[in-house]
């Protein structure tokens, strides 16, 4: 019988702690609260029920969902569009070129996403930089209306998150076996069936990965639509912040943040259900080629 080793449960105790303290039970404590009531004199009165969640069934919090969905989609479709090539070409890159390239995609994390956010504005504004170009190249005669549209909201997501599609992606990419498609190819598979049949099933727990890290936090991001979106544009985080701070319903603020954490948990199970099936196919189809 082995002898338990001392210092690996000292070493593993304060992040044990630090998962109870700061993550556990301040969720568990949501999660309390999201089957209490509103009090308007003590924010919270401690009676058990359900009505948080079934308000969810109102069309206009339905509307919000389906809206925060259809925009945080159409984000990680576009950073997964943008970013496999991208992470592709970094892959195959030489190393010293690729360092830099790396270094460049980290560099925006240094800066407060708030302040690029109000950069964003400067760009798609009337008087910003595209419609200035637009303007002088004679395009168009007026300027566009670019700010406080879903437009200008999936362009700030997709500026902002687009590093964290990335780098999922080229962890995978990098450690393609490049031998595999050198054999298809002269086998006389083509470049689709290439990336259809091994790539990309190669890369899948790269691109659930990178899809989900873009998708779950571009429905929480309300600073970006406040800032680029306007009041048309609203996402989840709006919701929960505006219950929070505005209409001081923690009860309710607290039911839709556990819906996300649920949503977020069915779709971590989705991506490790995903790893399992290309673990036990080998990563490649066994459809010939």
């Amino acid at each position: 019988m082995t002898r338990p080793d001392p210092f690996r449960w000292i070493s593993i105790l304060p992040v044990n702690l630090w998962l109870w303290l700061w993550v556990l039970l301040p969720t568990l404590l949501v999660v309390i609260v999201s089957f209490a009531s509103r009090d308007p004199a003590e924010l919270i009165a401690w009676d058990f029920t359900f009505d948080n969640y079934t308000r969810l069934a109102d069309p206009l919090y339905l509307q919000v969902f389906w809206h925060s969905l259809w925009l945080a989609g159409i984000t990680a479709l576009l950073c997964l569009l943008l970013g496999f090539p991208f992470a592709w070409w970094l892959a195959r890159l030489r190393p010293g070129p690729r360092a830099l390239a790396l270094f460049l995609i980290i560099i925006p994390f240094w800066t407060n996403s708030l302040i690029r956010t109000y950069a964003i504005k400067l760009i798609l504004g009337k008087q910003g930089l595209i419609n200035t170009v637009l303007l002088q190249m004679g395009i168009v005669e007026t300027p566009l209306d670019l700010l406080y549209t879903p437009f200008a909201v999936v362009f700030g997501l997709v500026y902002i998150l687009f590093p964290f599609m990335v780098l999922p992606l080229y962890s995978n990419l990098e450690k393609l076996d490049h031998s595999l498609i050198e054999a298809a190819r002269d086998l006389g598979a083509g470049r689709w069936q290439v990336l259809r049949q091994i790539v990309i099933p190669l890369t899948m727990p790269g691109i659930v990965a990178g899809t989900l890290i873009v998708f779950l936090p571009a429905m929480g991001m309300f600073y970006i639509s406040d800032l680029l979106g306007g009041a048309k544009n609203l996402l989840v985080g709006n919701v929960v912040r505006n219950q929070f701070l505005s209409s001081m319903d923690w009860p309710f603020g607290s039911a839709i943040s556990i819906t996300l954490i649920v949503l977020m948990g069915l779709l971590m199970l989705a991506y490790f259900q995903a790893s399992k099936r290309i673990n036990r196919a080998g990563g490649i189809h066994d459809s010939t080629l």
